[in-house]
């Protein structure tokens, strides 16, 4: 209701400016708006007043203009938007009296995404089969105590538009479901039952079996040699131990896994101290109150947990090589078949994600970048980082060269993978040396900036999908307790000098090689060699003289 007296207190000004004149109408008092006033600050509301009926039109409604002394009853005290960052993007972090820790991240959206993050993993395998993450993935999510089958709790999710998931690596297990927030009691209840209540049936154990020596097939028959080229990298640089152990279960212990030795490996990995259940889209009192609910005094169907039979080890980095002779001439065939290439990938020992110089080595790994010769140009493709600007462009012969850095809670190993004609290794191993050696010169003002700006930027556009936040959220909380939000790792990236690149770079270079080796290795150079090159200051490996070709 407007005001009749604040109304006629601008009646004369008003009439000057025509018959139906804008009024912004605040709840006080009514300002008219002409070419030389401005309004004030505060919530208001646009009427139309016809000063002829002395009426205020608001769309099609008319409404009588009252002569008011007070400001009436009953309209509600405005509430104006803030920003407050501290309670709306920090996570918050419960500790659950079983040691379970409750993570979450508050995001705007009707869907959220929850899941529990188990401290397991194919390293703490040293004293059982290799392979039981690896099975244990593939049997997420099958029949519970409470869900007869896989499909019920698939129909269970669908109800509430929901998604599960269960991935493994070196070091963590996660199960994540994505659903309506409206849902989050039957989820966690859910993620409850499949990991501790997995009824781990003969049928479902054989029929992972199937599906884990398929696996390894496709593993050595695709195009795309990564995984594998990975996994012998692991194998070289921690030879025989923690993050050096087989990730997919060899095809010699497919038979050797069965209920009785996962329900012992789950009695000593699958503890509550060792568990997060981290979410992202949901209020954390909400969230607190569905893992007291479910998961404070719920007992697993394998007994009570030993923790006293942890496996403990730290990583040992060792180096070594791993070559594995394989034809890969027929890799991929039909029109356009992808051309019988060598795979090399050297790797030195770089750090731990929980030391300060695991965010220079990152901004190291962007600042080599690279990628396949059949990369387009453009905007953040890393057309002008080193690998690219230094070997794809300069030797056409090179397929490949991309580095990758992996990292662990103890240790860490940077490493660049390339690709070329097979008679052609022993040039391509060189040209890698001695891109190794150039990492501990001088960098570039203008290539260390872009290097940092590109990490900034692929971490924050990640950081913009719900299941990437949850992942985040759930893998910080679980190795240190807490969680660095995204504006002060930014904060690290920024601080990152040249004197850091090099200081890591040449700590790096004392290390052993690790080399892993995929297909025709006749031109491979030895083991020695390698080492001899990484140790020089060109990363040029020893001259060979050979008297018949």
């Amino acid at each position: 209701m407007v005001s009749w007296s604040s109304y006629a207190e601008l009646q004369s000004d008003v009439i000057e400016i025509n018959q139906n004149t804008v009024v912004i109408c605040k709840l006080e008092d009514i300002v008219v708006e002409t070419e030389d006033r401005k309004c004030s600050r505060g919530l208001f509301v646009v009427f139309r007043v016809d000063f002829r009926s002395r009426q205020i039109e608001d769309g099609d409604a008319r409404v009588e203009v009252q002569k008011l002394e007070s400001r009436s009853e009953g309209i509600p005290k405005p509430v104006f938007a803030s920003v407050d960052g501290q309670e709306k993007y920090e996570t918050r972090i419960t500790t659950l009296e079983n040691g379970l820790k409750v993570a979450s991240q508050n995001k705007f959206g009707q869907f959220c995404t929850v899941g529990i993050l188990i401290n397991s993993g194919s390293r703490y395998e040293a004293k059982y089969p290799s392979g039981i993450a690896h099975f244990l993935e593939k049997l997420a999510f099958s029949s519970t105590a409470q869900y007869g089958s896989k499909d019920e709790i698939l129909l269970t999710l669908e109800k509430h538009g929901g998604i599960c998931d269960c991935q493994t690596s070196r070091d963590t297990t996660m199960y994540a479901v994505s659903a309506e927030v409206k849902g989050l009691d039957t989820v966690v209840s859910l993620l409850s039952d499949a990991v501790l209540q997995p009824r781990l049936l003969d049928d479902e154990i054989e029929m992972t079996k199937m599906v884990v020596r398929f696996e390894l097939e496709d593993l050595n028959l695709r195009p795309d040699p990564e995984p594998l080229l990975t996994e012998m990298i692991h194998a070289a640089a921690y030879r025989s131990n923690t993050v050096g152990l087989p990730r997919f279960c060899p095809a010699d212990h497919v038979e050797k896994i069965d209920q009785k030795v996962l329900h012992s490996y789950l009695r000593n990995y699958y503890c509550p101290e060792r568990m997060v259940l981290a979410g992202v889209g949901i209020e954390h009192e909400q969230l607190v109150d569905c893992a007291r609910k479910y998961l404070l005094d719920v007992k697993p169907v394998w007994g009570a947990s030993n923790v006293f039979d942890v496996d403990l080890s730290v990583a040992q980095y060792t180096g070594g090589i791993v070559k594995m002779e394989k034809d890969m001439s027929d890799v991929s065939l039909g029109p356009t078949p992808i051309p019988e290439l060598t795979h090399i990938m050297i790797g030195l020992e770089s750090c731990s994600f929980l030391e300060e110089d695991f965010i220079p080595f990152a901004v190291l790994n962007m600042m080599m970048g690279g990628g396949g010769s059949f990369s387009a140009g453009g905007p953040g493709k890393g057309m002008f980082t080193r690998l690219y600007l230094n070997v794809l462009n300069r030797h056409h012969w090179m397929y490949n060269a991309t580095a990758y850095h992996h990292s662990y809670e103890d240790s860490g190993l940077l490493c660049i993978h390339a690709s070329a004609d097979p008679r052609q290794v022993r040039e391509m191993v060189e040209i890698i040396t001695r891109e190794f050696i150039q990492m501990a010169g001088n960098a570039g003002e203008m290539e260390l900036e872009r290097a940092k700006t590109q990490l900034k930027s692929m971490l924050m556009m990640n950081l913009e999908s719900r299941p990437v936040i949850f992942e985040d959220v759930g893998r910080q909380v679980l190795s240190t307790g807490k969680r660095k939000l995204p504006h002060e790792l930014c904060h690290l990236i920024s601080n990152v000098t040249a004197s850091d690149i090099k200081r890591v770079s040449t700590k790096m270079l004392r290390s052993k090689p690790a080399v892993a080796a995929l297909g025709d290795l006749t031109e491979l150079p030895s083991y020695e060699h390698i080492q001899t090159a990484l140790s020089s200051k060109d990363g040029r490996l020893p001259r060979m003289y050979r008297l018949f070709r």
